[in-house]
């Protein structure tokens, strides 16, 4: 993505510009009147409707046709709705969840005035998204991924990114709700509610994260019959030396915690007040060395006190980290760190509540969900990406501190136009 121009960075740079106090001299009079022309080169023919408006910088044709070489579901001949097309179909439907497919369409052409497009029924954008399949959404999805965070030199620049020269990360995970049908429950299931019942059935969504810009560095996901710690070590290969990896009591499991460690990545993770930990050695800093198994950790218990409108409340929180120089990391800066870990619950909430609405997903087959599950990561990953971008050019600024529901909309009301300036092409 070399060369790739950035429309959230482009905006911010220009704010800031505006935002520098000028002369008077340099100041327009208000009686002076500008015209804006804005020019748009977009895919010739058929393609045209293949874009994501503003965000096509961020996920090119070239990108999007070498997924689609890649995992071989290039169309054998030029149809109505070329590949290329289908898949910015799909990554479009992630930002408007509340209309169909056929909807979707029309506001992806809806910028196109002089440009014959195709007329597709819901049929055939059924048929379409069936034949391209999930495969070329999960090659964008591996390619996109990542912390995009800046370099621990200058992590001053972006806080919350790293700590200590770490990349601090969390894994957690969250569940998605899929439509209740006799197909979607040959694999997902239901789960049992407090008073009977089962609702919809759900998929379970596991996802290590960036915590600095909440950015999807790996995720997995499957039926919720496996649990959390079921589908960890598939993201283990995500995991190097150079990260920090806050976990909830969940992932405390011993074995767990060894591959964990095993990849060179540092670990905290809190674990349960009951648990029988075994004091080998204390520190001055009120930690001490114990083991999980053969795994060698720090113990800290700390007594954490939160204040609301609604009064105090106080619970105690044992924390175990395999960063075991009590010198280099006190146990009151690791207390703090942890508080991190809440980012991914609230990558979840924008995932979640900010794109989804709280809906149930669209799909109506499994196949149809996987393919609609890796497009829906895809887009949140551009947002964040985009956001990321942007806010590196105020220095100091947390990445996180940028609205995530204003990218959003952002993105919906670029979409519904082409890209400006983006490379015309109408290949087959």
């Amino acid at each position: 993505m070399c060369g790739v121009v950035n429309p959230w960075k482009q905006a911010t740079e220009f704010l800031l510009e505006r935002c520098r106090p000028r002369s008077p001299e340099a100041r327009t009079p208000l009686d002076t009147k500008s015209v804006i022309t804005r020019t748009t080169t977009v895919a010739g023919g058929r393609f045209a409707p293949g874009h994501l408006g503003e965000l096509t910088q961020q996920v090119p044709f070239e990108m999007v046709d070498e997924a689609l070489s890649a995992t071989r579901t290039t169309q054998s001949r030029l149809r109505d709705l070329p590949s290329r097309v289908v898949v910015y179909l799909l990554l479009a439907a992630c930002l408007f969840p509340e209309v169909g497919y056929l909807g979707v369409w029309r506001k992806l052409v809806a910028g196109l005035e002089g440009i014959t497009t195709a007329t597709p029924s819901g049929a055939g954008l059924a048929q379409a998204r069936r034949r391209i399949g999930a495969a070329p959404l999960r090659w964008l999805f591996d390619l996109l991924r990542g912390p995009a965070a800046s370099t621990p030199t200058a992590s001053s620049r972006q806080p919350g990114t790293w700590w200590r020269g770490l990349l601090v990360c969390a894994i957690d995970g969250t569940t998605l709700t899929v439509p209740d049908s006799p197909a979607m429950l040959t694999r997902f299931t239901k789960q049992r509610g407090n008073h009977g019942g089962g609702g919809y059935p759900q998929i379970r969504l596991v996802a290590l994260v960036a915590c600095g810009t909440r950015t999807l560095i790996d995720a997995v996901f499957g039926p919720t019959t496996a649990g959390e710690t079921t589908y960890t070590p598939r993201l283990l290969a995500s995991l190097r030396a150079g990260m920090i990896l806050l976990a909830d009591r969940n992932f405390a499991a011993a074995g767990l915690l060894a591959q964990i460690a095993a990849t060179g990545a540092q670990v905290l993770v809190r674990l349960k007040n009951s648990r029988t930990m075994p004091v080998l050695a204390r520190y001055p800093d009120g930690s001490y060395l114990s083991t999980l198994a053969a795994l060698p950790v720090r113990v800290i218990e700390a007594e954490i006190t939160i204040t609301t409108t609604a009064g105090r409340h106080t619970g105690v929180y044992r924390l175990a980290t395999t960063l075991l120089d009590h010198r280099r990391y006190p146990a009151s800066d690791l207390i703090t760190l942890y508080h991190q870990r809440w980012e991914i619950e609230t990558a979840y909430l924008e995932l979640k509540s900010s794109i989804l609405g709280g809906r149930v997903l669209r799909a109506r087959t499994p196949t149809g969900v996987e393919q609609e599950v890796y497009a829906l990561l895809v887009v949140y990953q551009l947002l964040r990406t985009a956001i990321a971008d942007a806010t590196s050019t105020r220095p100091d600024t947390d990445p996180d501190r940028a609205s995530f529901t204003i990218a959003w909309h952002t993105a919906r009301t670029n979409s519904s136009r082409p890209p400006m300036s983006s490379p015309a092409q109408s290949s087959t």
